[in-house]
């Protein structure tokens, strides 16, 4: 990271840094959720802190807890241990000049976009002379005058996303809290949106002090933020902390902006690899719900040319238009199952993958349910307890009972869904969702 700062000319980073005073600061934030009589983690000893002036991210997978923490900031959740500090005092409840834009636009359907924009300031209490003349040049600030009585109903996606920044931005916020604000949006109307929103930051036109935004697209981390916080995944930790020394506007098929986007990509796969890699998987490890006709169909773009076993993952990500939170989990998996191996930034595949692709589909069968009993323990325990049972028959909710003693509800569901996907198409056991019942592959249920 620092040889790539190092490289950077002159011209294009920043003239001087826009710190200023501390807004927020967050000091070994835990947060957990009680499960049977212990702390099922989220967040562990996180600390940040946020200047005003500047655009913060924090870059993480699923399960790293980004939104959990921009809750406890915006005063809706408390920590379990820790201590956040906001303009000097600390936070207890929600916090008067924190606004938020989700990643669903959350608009009243039966409003306009006036009066959408309007319903936070009436909350507040403020008069509707007011209320109305400040709606007005919020709504004129994000560039949506002339929909003024527009129902939701009539815009786009990206429109409404912009009434919820305008609803956001109309309570003068301090901080402007922003959770993937951009993901539910088509690639165009995203770029656009972001574009005229740091045309606003940086011509100063927001009452805004400081932004804080989570979001699991590196490039777009890379684009907007002046700092970017890496979160690790069950539980959220930072792991890495990296300043982004560009000017804006920025260019993204600039070599420097493109090799610190890879750089971020090696922070955010970095982690043992081959066997130790397996051994992270317990019976009670998460799994994320990857299909295997992705999975398969991963193998064979890197197997083929121009990769030949060998893909850079930002290169991938473009090429096959996913992002951090699709392509990462699908690598990984491939990695769990040993079939691939994920070092610095680049996916490699093994002798096995490449036999997997040029296999039949029985062939492949034959060799993903040899991986599945062999690296994933939550199969191989379904396939034995099925085995040593007389009619080789189990109810699903033993599993998961099992799983939800280390697990939320949620994600153990989600483990146990993605291993009766994989077990289905391994032909390792057979899953009757009617009755919610496991039974051995060539058993009638």
């Amino acid at each position: 990271m620092q040889d790539i700062i190092q490289t950077i000319p002159a011209e294009l980073t920043q003239s001087s840094p826009r710190k200023r005073a501390q807004v927020l600061n967050i000091e070994h934030v835990c947060r957990g959720f009680d499960k049977n009589q212990s702390d099922l983690l989220v967040l562990d000893d996180v600390n940040l802190t946020l200047h005003e002036g500047e655009i913060v991210g924090l870059l993480g997978r699923s399960g790293s807890g980004k939104s959990t923490l921009l809750r406890i900031i915006a005063g809706l959740i408390r920590p379990t241990s820790g201590h956040v500090t906001y303009r000097g005092k600390p936070l207890d409840g929600p916090a008067e000049g924190v606004a938020m834009v989700f990643q669903t636009f959350a608009l009243f359907p039966w409003l306009t976009v006036l009066q959408n924009v309007e319903a936070g300031l009436e909350a507040l209490g403020v008069d509707p002379d007011t209320r109305r003349k400040r709606a007005l040049a919020a709504i004129d600030l994000i560039g949506l005058d002339g929909f003024e009585n527009a129902y939701p109903r009539e815009l786009s996606g990206g429109m409404r996303q912009r009434v919820g920044f305008a609803r956001a931005l109309v309570v003068d916020p301090t901080i402007l809290l922003m959770d993937e604000p951009f993901s539910a949006l088509d690639v165009l109307t995203a770029e656009t949106l972001r574009t005229d929103l740091l045309d606003l930051w940086n011509q100063d036109r927001m009452p805004i002090k400081s932004v804080l935004i989570v979001t699991h697209n590196i490039e777009e981390a890379v684009f907007m933020c002046d700092r970017i916080l890496v979160l690790s995944s069950n539980p959220g930790r930072v792991v890495a902390e990296i300043e982004v020394p560009f000017k804006h506007p920025r260019n993204r098929l600039d070599p420097v902006f493109r090799a610190l986007v890879d750089d971020i990509y090696a922070k955010m796969t970095a982690r043992p690899t081959g066997a130790a890699a397996k051994r992270e998987l317990e019976p009670g490890s998460w799994l994320p719900n990857v299909s295997t006709n992705l999975m398969a169909g991963l193998i064979e773009t890197l197997a083929d040319a121009p990769y030949n076993g060998r893909a850079d993952m930002p290169e991938i990500a473009r090429s096959l238009r996913l992002e951090v939170d699709e392509l990462f989990p699908i690598a990984e998996m491939l990695q769990y199952l040993g079939f691939a191996e994920i070092r610095e930034g680049d996916v490699f595949l093994t002798p096995p993958a490449h036999r997997f692709a040029e296999g039949s589909t029985q062939e492949r069968k034959l060799m993903f349910a040899g991986h599945l009993l062999q690296n994933v323990p939550l199969a191989a325990r379904i396939r034995k307890v099925l085995n040593e049972r007389p009619g080789h028959r189990a109810p699903r909710v033993r599993f998961e009972q099992e799983l939800e003693d280390l697990l939320s509800d949620s994600v153990a569901e989600e483990t146990l869904d993605a291993v009766i996907d994989w077990g289905r198409y391994a032909e390792v056991f057979s899953y009757n969702d009617k009755t919610e019942t496991f039974s051995l592959a060539d058993v009638e249920t």
